[in-house]
């Protein structure tokens, strides 16, 4: 019997290609749509998302959207170019800053911040930032890493009402996307695509009705080193393939490791399907290099986040019996 380890995620990419451009065209003649939106960043799901349509439907009836704004990484744009030229999809541009600073985003952010960090204005960066899980067994709190107009970086534990204002208005950020998504899908009846791998499912590292959104999600049962060998096979250019994960979300560069996960995600991968699949800590720690007692942290917070963005995946609630359609 093979040893538990990362071959164990292995994958037959052109088998899983196929299946998922016939799970594609499937729901397409099911849902009478020509084709899908798919909102490109330049990260590798989004990436893998696209590359799969246009295997499924050809590039065509394949539509990728730009959709940056103010803090958006520099290499945003580029790199998310380079991918809609390989493909040879039509796509189109559009800078959400405006929006954004209509509904208030950067605003409402900066006050929240000021709560804990009173001289935060102008010139200054931020991102939020959590504690590792496998240090301690210590209850995590947030923490905002705050950089002056003079480089100098501070970090300050936030307030539970400053974090959740904070991620209530950077999730503007992700709900306008998917508005821009949605007026482009209806406009040319087409699907949305959404982009999320199974750890981002699984653990509801997604906004509701913003990245959370979508009418078909053709990689959320791939794990992330998965996706990685789709790009791979798919011809995803190296730069993209390259490229650390990352939020692009705050106004300094953010992992997603230290925002959400607190580990690289080729151990979050084999911890997430060692939990999934009942291997046994002692062979989940052996091909992590993590302790078991280390092990043991990661697979109490996998279920933690899964309580806590429970509600992420539900339906809306009926309150009256209604016949289902």
């Amino acid at each position: 019997m093979t040893a538990f380890g990362p071959a164990t995620l292995r994958i037959d990419e052109a088998a899983e290609t196929t299946r998922i451009s016939e799970g594609i065209r499937s729901y397409l003649r099911r849902a009478r749509r020509k084709g899908t939106v798919v909102a490109v960043s330049g990260g590798i799901d989004s990436s893998v998302v696209a590359a799969l349509c246009v295997r499924a439907l050809g590039p065509e009836r394949v539509l990728a959207l730009q959709l940056p704004e103010s803090e958006s990484s520099d290499e945003t744009l580029p790199i998310s170019s380079e991918l809609i030229a390989s493909l040879g999809v039509d796509s189109r541009h559009e800078d959400i800053s405006p929006m954004l600073e209509a509904f208030g985003c950067y605003r409402r952010r900066d006050d929240a911040i000021r709560r804990v960090v009173p001289e935060y204005g102008p010139g200054y960066r931020s991102k939020i930032v959590l504690p590792s899980v496998v240090d301690s067994d210590r209850y995590r709190i947030y923490s905002s890493v705050v950089e002056a107009p003079d480089g100098s970086q501070e970090t300050h534990r936030l307030t539970t009402d400053a974090y959740l204002e904070i991620v209530a208005a950077t999730n503007f950020k992700q709900r306008t996307r998917k508005v821009l998504e949605y007026f482009h899908a209806d406009r040319l009846n087409y699907a949305v695509a959404g982009t999320p791998n199974r750890l981002e499912y699984d653990q509801g590292f997604f906004v509701k009705l913003g990245d959370g959104a979508a009418d078909l999600k053709p990689i959320a049962h791939l794990y992330k080193s998965q996706v990685y060998a789709m790009a791979e096979y798919l011809g995803v250019p190296e730069s993209i393939r390259t490229r650390p994960p990352t939020t692009d979300t705050y106004s300094m560069p953010q992992s997603q490791e230290e925002f959400y996960f607190s580990l690289p995600y080729n151990l979050m991968d084999l911890c997430l399907y060692g939990h999934n699949n009942d291997v046994p800590t002692s062979e989940i720690a052996a091909a992590t290099g993590l302790t078991e007692e280390q092990v043991g942290r990661v697979v109490r917070d996998i279920e933690q986040k899964r309580r806590t963005t429970a509600y992420l995946h539900d339906r809306p609630v009926l309150l009256g019996e209604v016949p289902e359609v």
